[in-house]
């Protein structure tokens, strides 16, 4: 049977359903057409494209245009999976008209909803989305945009007073109306209990195994970027090494002259061959060459 089309009532219908929700990070085309052909339910373009697909060391860094330019490529890839546009630092807490037209462009880029970092603080802006007809995925924890703020790429939800801020802030965004809430490195527990606690689903990255479903950098899973790997990691393949011994049989080849083989090779027909062979006898090349140049006009 075909995958049908995710959206944001079918995901709300899983969790109810008590069906896991898969998640993945994707950027480009060729990517989100991979991920969509392999039934996943959501695909993130991410603002974690910043580190690992334009090199820089935060998130922090990503703008609005690059994050329109990689939503775009991604939605002419994707036919079944709901796309979620991750709104950048400074794209939507500065100013709440800016953060409706900032959320917008992301709609009209081929996302179906957005997704903001923050509790109980963002949702004036969760409300101004969602009388905009923009759905909201929410994202509590960690939250890479506030990397500073909170010393680090720290685990989050460790102390009884920061655990019941996260539940509140969980219990808050459900009610403002998001569709779902991403939870990013706090303690399992904690993710349980919230989980529970919510009609809306969860979706983990390194918070446990309870969560309603899981999302992950595909980049990171894959052993693209290995810059650092998180506790929650884990590698589904080793695809970095795959591209660099693949550099390498392809250096190799074209150095000892095995590529292009006569198999990878276009040919010109004999009789064709023939004419140039006699052209070239008789012709002087650099005399036609100059010729062409001087009846187009074009000096060098």
């Amino acid at each position: 049977m075909a995958f049908a089309k995710m959206t944001t009532r079918k995901v709300l219908e899983k969790k109810a359903a008590g069906e896991k929700i898969v998640t993945i990070t994707s950027y480009d085309y060729a990517f989100a057409k991979l991920v969509d052909q392999s039934n996943i339910d959501l695909i993130l373009v991410g603002d974690s494209l910043s580190m690992v697909v334009l090199g820089n060391k935060t998130t922090l860094q990503a703008t609005m245009d690059d994050m329109i330019h990689h939503t775009t490529a991604v939605a002419r890839g994707v036919t079944n999976a709901l796309i979620v546009g991750d709104m950048p630092f400074l794209s939507y807490k500065v100013d709440i008209k800016d953060a409706v037209y900032n959320a917008g462009r992301f709609i009209q880029a081929g996302a179906e909803a957005v997704k903001i970092e923050g509790g109980t603080e963002v949702i004036p802006i969760i409300n101004a989305l969602i009388a905009n007809d923009i759905p909201v995925m929410g994202h509590i924890g960690l939250t890479p945009q506030a990397v500073f703020k909170l010393g680090g790429n720290l685990v989050q939800g460790r102390t009884a007073e920061a655990a019941k801020k996260l539940i509140i802030d969980a219990k808050n965004l459900e009610k403002a109306g998001v569709f779902s809430i991403v939870l990013e490195s706090i303690p399992w527990q904690i993710a349980k209990i919230i989980t529970e606690s919510l009609c809306i689903p969860t979706i983990g990255i390194g918070a446990g195994p309870y969560c309603d479903g899981q999302i992950l950098v595909i980049h990171d899973m894959l052993g693209i970027f290995t810059d650092f790997k998180p506790k929650f990691l884990k590698y589904f393949a080793n695809v970095g090494e795959t591209i660099k011994q693949a550099m390498v049989d392809y250096r190799n080849e074209v150095e000892n002259m095995t590529y292009p083989d006569p198999e990878h090779s276009y040919e010109c027909p004999d009789d064709e061959l023939a004419e140039i062979a006699d052209w070239i006898q008789s012709t002087d090349i650099d005399r036609e060459a100059k010729k062409c140049l001087e009846e187009k006009g074009v000096w060098i």
